[in-house]
């Protein structure tokens, strides 16, 4: 599994995501397929306002650990995968950012289009993540809320 963690990048970052760069760091000699997700800020709401920013909060420990649970699950799921990139935004996130970035290499585009679709949907449903939209004039948590799980149980 060492081996397999070189290859793994999680972050939180309070920092912009630069899906490039980290698209760029996936891509390996020996993994012909990258498969790049990023989720950005709509403008539309649960709240009927159009949405100029999400503002995200976290602890950035515990979601770490989550990260890399989901990454330690596609690989179980997947073990010709190659690189695994999840990045998850935390702060103010501006209409047309990145707020989470998924990339994954494998030597062939099915695996890799399999684990990016199941990593994004293992981060949103494992990854305790508070989300805020923001409007002009105002702002309120989503209420877009679901049971935090294990990323083995989904």
């Amino acid at each position: 599994m060492a081996a397999e963690r070189a290859l793994d990048w999680v972050a939180i970052s309070p920092d912009p995501l630069d899906a490039g760069a980290l698209e760029r760091w996936a891509r390996r000699p020996a993994y012909g397929a990258v498969v790049t997700f990023c989720g950005t800020p709509r403008t539309s709401s649960t709240h009927d306002h159009d949405v100029v920013a999400l503002e995200y909060e976290t602890e950035p420990t515990l979601a770490e650990a989550r990260l890399r649970a989901v990454s330690d699950e596609a690989r179980r799921r997947w073990p010709e995968l190659g690189a695994i990139v999840l990045h998850h935004r935390v702060g103010s996130v501006a209409l047309l950012e990145s707020a989470v970035v998924v990339v994954v290499s494998s030597p062939h585009r099915d695996a890799a289009f399999d684990a990016a679709r199941f990593c994004i949907d293992a981060l949103k449903r494992s990854v305790p993540m508070w989300k805020r939209e923001v409007w002009v004039g105002g702002s309120a948590w989503s209420e877009e809320g679901q049971t935090i799980v294990s990323a083995r149980d989904l």
